[in-house]
């Protein structure tokens, strides 16, 4: 990454690139995950193992390709610090811990051919269901702590402070929407199976779904919003890129203040569509199948996140064009004025 200065109206000076700090234990984790998910995606086609509706692999591989991808970012975040870098680096490595152990439970519960996830059939399943949760509560932790530091450092200009901070903050509350899954359901308490908790809302889990996501195509499903929120930590950041990478032919965006109100409105609304895709799984509607409301909903969501950029676009348009105006205007003046003087001087000396 390359540290950049801003300019007084705003657009951006780049200075020598200044060196990464990658976290190396979640670097590390990263690596694993990595060689987890080549395992996988191999093992699902040898296997003819179901768990839950799916291949006993494909848990793993969705949670290996994830934790990877949360892994590397928070890596890479944590090398940005210009403070309290020691508290970050350990609440790094309390990140790299729990995910490790979080998926050393999925994986065992998968090589087993059982469920992970809300499993007390047995006291064995029960004690690695509450390591699990414990981890993931701990993990859910170190990561508020992580987040509020980057409230502590500059991370660039302000679009890519308020891009970092912003999906770190939906992130978080991405994480902590899982906890959505943790009750026992009412069907499963009149007929307790060694199963307290679910995702699927309106039918047991284990129903018809999409390829290797698993989310179910008949039913709602509360692993949409806590994947789709979760993930906002790369989500905004990468649309930061993009307007960046745009800017180099859109000239309107090499203001950083037309940037920064751009990465607020997608921050806006990736958090409204957070919003809607847990209203709708906690309705029991499939993401496959929305009704007229929903629909409705993500009309509106849309819309409103269109009109508020194109009025933040037109307005930079029109303040340039004013500017551009008062300065052509400006240039007769200021050569009439210089005139005048010459003339005034030349009366003078006659």
């Amino acid at each position: 990454m390359t540290s950049t200065l801003e300019r007084p109206h705003g657009t951006l000076l780049t200075s020598s690139p200044r060196p990464i700090r990658w976290h190396r234990p979640l670097l590390g984790l990263a690596a694993v995950m990595a060689a987890l998910t080549a395992f996988a995606l191999v093992a699902r086609f040898v296997s003819p193992v179901e768990i839950t509706g799916l291949n006993q692999w494909d848990k793993p591989l969705k949670f290996s390709i994830s934790i990877l991808i949360y892994a590397v970012t928070w890596s890479w975040l944590i090398g940005q610090l210009q403070r309290a870098r020691r508290l970050a680096w350990i609440g790094g490595t309390v990140i790299a811990i729990t995910l490790a152990v979080e998926m050393a439970v999925i994986v065992w519960a998968a090589a087993t051919g059982q469920t992970s996830h809300f499993n007390v059939s047995t006291p064995l399943n029960t004690a690695m269901w509450t390591v699990m949760a414990v981890s993931i509560t701990v993990l859910w932790l170190a990561t508020f702590v992580v987040a509020i530091l980057l409230f502590f450092s500059r991370l660039g200009d302000r679009a890519r402070t308020v891009a970092i901070r912003t999906g770190a903050v939906i992130s978080l509350a991405g994480l902590g929407l899982g906890y959505l899954m943790t009750g026992p359901t009412a069907q499963q308490l009149d007929d307790f199976q060694g199963i307290a908790g679910a995702h699927t809302v309106g039918l047991a889990d284990g129903g018809p779904g999409l390829p290797i996501l698993g989310w179910s195509t008949v039913a709602g499903d509360l692993r949409i919003p806590h994947f789709v929120g979760m993930h906002a930590l790369q989500v905004i950041p990468l649309v930061l890129i993009g307007l960046e990478l745009l800017s180099r032919r859109v000239p309107v965006l090499r203001d950083v203040r037309v940037r920064t109100r751009l990465v607020w409105t997608t921050a806006a609304g990736y958090s409204g569509l957070i919003g809607i895709v847990t209203w709708q799984a906690l309705r029991g509607q499939s993401i496959v199948a929305p009704d007229a409301t929903t629909l409705a909903a993500f009309g509106a969501l849309l819309f409103g996140v269109a009109a508020v950029a194109t009025q933040i676009v037109l307005s930079a348009l029109q303040d340039a064009s004013d500017a551009a105006s008062d300065g052509a205007a400006e240039q007769p003046r200021g050569r009439a004025r210089r005139c005048g003087r010459v003339a005034a001087g030349d009366s003078a000396q006659g």
